[in-house]
């Protein structure tokens, strides 16, 4: 199987076509290898137009997903990024090389294939941010990887002015992709994106409801 043109009609024939028309976004998902971040036997689906299983119950999100969640978070050569669920270290190592630093959080570590990359501007945290993380905080963009069931406060107060967050809300069948920007101290503007369902962000389910 020819990697090189299966990623290169990633790009054109499914990222492209879903409105991601950022140059940067679109040269940056082309020069990184999503064939090394995948487990070996899923190497030929590196760059279908799936969810990937990578283990522990996760996944990897399609590339037309990732590609318009690059686009929305419009992330500049200085920005700090916190990004919710490494996972293998994909999206960590495609914001690497739009933004300034990338502060990365998972709870299996793992997962992660990123030490032959060497990038020297992500930190890699192990830990349960299901309920926010604040640590190299605040932040210019946050993405997370995961749905949650709603707006995810504490991740709202980690923004700087202007930071923004990308973020899947709702509960299947019903999910919708939202950015959220921070407008004020305490004023955030939401733009809806697209509809999508996503595996949970892990303990990020609401608790049940007793019926008596």
């Amino acid at each position: 199987m020819n990697l090189e043109q299966a990623r290169f009609n990633m790009v054109e024939q499914q990222v492209r076509p879903w409105e991601v028309l950022d140059q940067r976004v679109l040269d940056r998902l082309a020069a990184v290898p999503r064939e090394d971040f995948v487990p070996p036997v899923y190497r030929n689906l590196a760059y279908a137009d799936i969810q990937i299983p990578i283990g522990q119950g996760q996944v990897m999100l399609p590339p037309k997903i990732e590609g318009r969640l690059l686009q929305a978070l419009e992330l500049k050569e200085q920005d700090s990024v916190l990004e919710i669920g490494t996972g293998t270290g994909y999206l960590t190592a495609v914001m690497a090389g739009l933004a300034g630093h990338v502060t990365s959080v998972d709870i299996f570590p793992e997962l992660q294939r990123l030490a032959e990359w060497q990038l020297k501007n992500i930190s890699l945290q192990v830990g349960d941010a299901s309920r926010g993380w604040a640590q190299g905080g605040p932040f210019d963009a946050i993405a997370v990887t995961g749905s949650l069931p709603s707006e995810p406060h504490a991740f709202l107060e980690a923004l700087k002015l202007g930071g923004r967050l990308f973020v899947v809300l709702g509960q299947a069948p019903v999910m919708e992709a939202v950015l959220i920007t921070r407008v004020g101290e305490k004023e955030w503007s939401r733009e809806g994106l697209f509809e999508t369902v996503i595996p949970p962000l892990l303990h990020s389910e609401p608790k049940p409801k007793f019926i008596f």
